[in-house]
């Protein structure tokens, strides 16, 4: 039987590929996201930062303390040897180099005067680490609410570390410099240690270094010794040395003085009542001239060769401070007065003792402060009818006399003929009425009688007239160029009995605590006595009936000769009275005339303003 195969089963229809997924809740909890990942990347972000900052700053620490000075070495750094000028009775006149006193610890200090630097400078000294941010944030504060710099955040330390080791220079660098500097002695110093290098260190003004220095400078006393008010004098000292200096401006030194007791007060450290009776006690010694700086120059320069190098010293001068300031004020007040109407530019003064040749006082100029070239030492002038006096005596050692006569009459020297300043002819006088009256064809012929120019210029030499003097016939009159000091230690020797002098200004030289006389050179007699009483003598009437009336002081005895050269370029008077010689000098640096001054009437005014301060 034939059975059909069987059938295949039908292909299943194609079905759609989309699937459809139905979101089924799962009720186990899910795992949430990490919240804590952005911190670790930060975290890791400022760690590397961190070491990036320290790399750059120490970097920048390096950059800024690459020329850092070696701080041992600066603490122990050389100084310029200090030069300090006294006058007689010990006040300081003047000073060279730095002037450095005794090392000293706070306990060798009366304990006010740290106590007072403290008080002004760094109220939180014993309890900051060197830098007082307080006072740094104070003093900005202050400085802008001001419009200006009224206050400074410096610390002692800071001071320190700018003193010893840095300049004061205005820059970001310096600060960074002086604040790393500033860390480091605080690691390596006490607080008393870094106080003591403060007091002994600190600028103090007039060129004194540390509070000894200056408690010497201002009150001639150790800073072992000094006060209250004198410790607050120092104490207000450093914030504007010069300014607040005693020996610049008492008054704005006082004035400092009064803010740090009261800066003391405000801490505690004294009572009112302590403060204003100290502020009542302030007063200086007298102030050294302002010009003496002439002296002063000219004493360093005598003294050089007998210091030395490296080496502290002090000099003791001849200078007398009153008389220095006479000199001082009466030239002044002539420069300022009369010589300004009569085309006065200059004048120099020396006033020195005729038995020793100590200088008393030196002006050489106007005024020091304008110029410290000094006429009285280093300028030749022509002394006119003031060089007379060795002409006359020239004429005494070859056998004239007060009483004997000499021609007053025209004469001729070729072209040459010298006449009188009045233009008159008296015909025969003594020698005494011709120097009195100042006859120039008498000084002409007493020189040719003398044996001509060469020896009145061996005279005027022998009494210490240095310069080289010209050998013609008008040397008589004056015509060689002499300087102010020579002239006044050459006409010494009328006064002193005829001994030749020689000018100094020192008295002793004091070096390592050990004080030696100045080497002087010892008077010698080159003038017979009886002949420099003649000459004296004759000098008298010059002022006494001659043409120095105006240097005459009733009752004293004074004697000189003045001198004016052509068309009244230099003006003088020389004279002696007391047992001093003053030599004065008027002019100008230029040469230009004056307005008919003569040596007779300013220059010989000057002399009696003087002279009437003498002291027998």
């Amino acid at each position: 039987m034939y059975r059909a195969p069987p059938l295949e089963p039908p292909e299943p229809e194609p079905q759609s590929t989309a699937i459809w997924t139905v979101s089924i809740p799962d009720p186990s909890p899910l795992p949430r996201p990490r919240p804590r990942r952005w911190r670790w990347w930060l975290v890791r972000w400022m760690f590397v930062l961190g070491i990036w900052g320290a790399v750059v700053g120490g970097l920048g620490v390096l950059w800024f303390a690459w020329d850092l000075p070696r701080p041992e070495a600066a603490l122990d750094s050389a100084r310029r040897p200090s030069l300090t000028v006294q006058d007689r009775a010990g006040h300081v006149v003047a000073t060279f180099g730095d002037v450095v006193g005794e090392p000293l610890r706070l306990t060798d200090l009366p304990p006010f005067l740290p106590a007072a630097a403290v008080a002004v400078e760094d109220r939180r000294f014993w309890s900051h680490r060197g830098l007082d941010l307080i006072g740094i944030t104070r003093a900005i504060v202050v400085n802008l609410t001001s419009g200006r710099l009224v206050q400074g955040g410096s610390t002692i330390t800071q001071q320190v570390a700018k003193n010893l080791f840095l300049t004061n220079a205005r820059t970001l660098r310096r600060k960074v410099q002086e604040s790393l500097l500033t860390l480091w002695l605080e690691s390596h110093f006490s607080k008393r240690e870094i106080l003591e290098i403060w007091l002994n260190r600190v600028y103090l003004g007039s060129g004194a270094w540390g509070v000894d220095a200056a408690a010497h400078m201002y009150f001639g006393i150790s800073a072992r010794k000094v006060n209250l008010w004198q410790s607050a004098v120092l104490a207000g000292l450093p914030r504007a040395p010069s300014r607040f200096s005693p020996r610049v401006d008492p008054a704005a030194a006082t004035s400092r003085a009064r803010e740090v007791l009261g800066a003391m007060v405000d801490v505690g450290t004294i009572t009112a009542a302590e403060a204003e009776a100290a502020a009542g006690e302030i007063a200086f010694p007298p102030r050294a001239p302002s010009g003496s700086g002439w002296f002063a120059d000219w004493a360093a320069d005598q003294a050089q060769a007998s210091l030395d190098p490296g080496i502290d010293a002090v000099l003791h001068t001849t200078m007398d401070a009153r008389l220095q300031s006479v000199v001082e004020t009466r030239l002044a007040a002539l420069l300022d007065g009369p010589g300004a109407a009569d085309n006065v530019g200059q004048g120099a003064v020396v006033v020195l003792d005729a038995q020793t040749g100590e200088v008393r006082a030196m002006a050489g100029g106007r005024d020091y402060r304008a110029g410290s070239y000094n006429r009285a030492v280093l300028a030749r002038r022509q002394p006119g009818s003031a060089f007379k006096p060795f002409v006359w005596l020239a004429a005494l050692e070859k056998g004239a006399r007060p009483d004997d006569l000499v021609l007053d009459a025209p004469i001729r020297f070729g072209s040459w003929s010298p006449s009188n300043f009045d233009g008159r002819f008296r015909g025969e006088i003594t020698l005494e009425a011709a120097l009195a009256d100042s006859i120039n064809t008498a000084a002409i012929r007493l020189e040719q009688q003398a044996g001509g120019a060469t020896a009145v210029a061996a005279v005027a030499h022998r009494l210490g007239v240095a310069s080289r003097l010209s050998d013609n016939l008008s040397l008589a009159l004056g015509t060689a160029e002499v300087g102010v000091l020579e002239l006044a230690g050459a006409y010494a020797t009328f006064f002193n009995g005829g001994l030749r002098v020689a000018p100094t200004g020192l008295e002793a030289i004091e070096t390592g605590g050990h004080t030696n006389p100045a080497t002087h050179a010892v008077p010698v007699r080159v003038v017979a006595p009886d002949l420099a009483a003649m000459m004296l003598r004759m000098m008298a009437a010059v002022v006494t009936r001659g043409s120095g009336r105006a240097a005459g002081i009733a009752g004293r005895l004074v004697a000189g000769k003045s001198g004016t050269t052509q068309d009244s370029r230099d003006a003088w008077f020389v004279g002696g009275v007391g047992g001093l010689v003053i030599a004065v000098w008027l002019g100008n640096d230029d040469a230009t005339p004056m307005r008919g001054v003569t040596g007779g009437g300013l220059p010989a005014r000057l002399f009696h303003d003087i002279a009437v301060e003498v002291r027998n």
